[in-house]
């Protein structure tokens, strides 16, 4: 699995991190429950140790999240059971590997398309996990619309493995990969105090 390795070893440094502008992830959250029914089946994928699955698991009828580390997913689970939350299904799994449970009635995938291998195919393979009319929730790291200095900072760090790999797009590039994944854009934007951070909501259409 892409990297799988590399999330395994963060596990525990990710998990203790704190959320550095809460009030944009709260923000973020808000929104996502505009696009979601009580009714639905959600689909995360880069769910991580799982605290953005729990939180929106009021708001739907059943969560699959998905991970390629099994040591975040682990994480994720004790939180599951702390917080007695029975809704949520943790699932080791690739980004781009079908799933028995599709198609899904929307899909959140944050902070995770900048580190898939290959996007188009990636969001390729979203769109047919989804069902026709369904949305796409993304929130994802434009790292062309960083400071200059930024990719040459991560490429050095990967080398010493201290950052994983990524690929590079501005919020105009990715826009432009979902259209031609065949979605349409219906909404973007930005939350909190980071413009490189595009917010996209694309929809399958019907």
């Amino acid at each position: 699995m892409a990297d799988a390795t590399f999330w395994d070893k963060a596990a525990k440094k990710y998990a203790a991190s704190k959320i550095k502008d809460v009030p944009a992830y709260e923000a973020t959250l808000d929104r996502t429950r505009d696009y979601l029914h009580a009714q639905d089946h959600l689909l995360e994928v880069g769910c991580g140790t799982g605290t953005t699955a729990l939180t929106l698991s009021s708001a739907v009828k059943r969560i699959t999240a998905t991970d390629v580390s099994g040591k975040m997913l682990e994480i994720a689970e004790g939180k599951q059971q702390s917080q007695n939350i029975t809704n949520v299904s943790f699932v080791q799994s690739e980004i781009t590997k079908p799933l028995a449970d599709a198609p899904f009635d929307a899909i959140c995938a944050f902070s995770i398309l900048h580190l898939v291998d290959d996007l188009p195919k990636a969001l390729s393979h979203l769109r047919s996990q989804l069902k026709p009319g369904g949305y796409i929730i993304s929130k994802t790291a434009c790292l062309r619309d960083m400071n200059r200095f930024i990719p040459a900072m991560i490429k050095i760090m990967k080398f010493f493995g201290k950052a994983p790999h990524v690929i590079l797009f501005d919020a105009s590039e990715l826009e432009d990969n979902f259209r031609r994944a065949g979605f349409e854009i219906v909404e973007t934007g930005y939350f909190g105090k980071n413009p490189d951070t595009r917010f996209v909501v694309a929809r399958r259409p019907a």
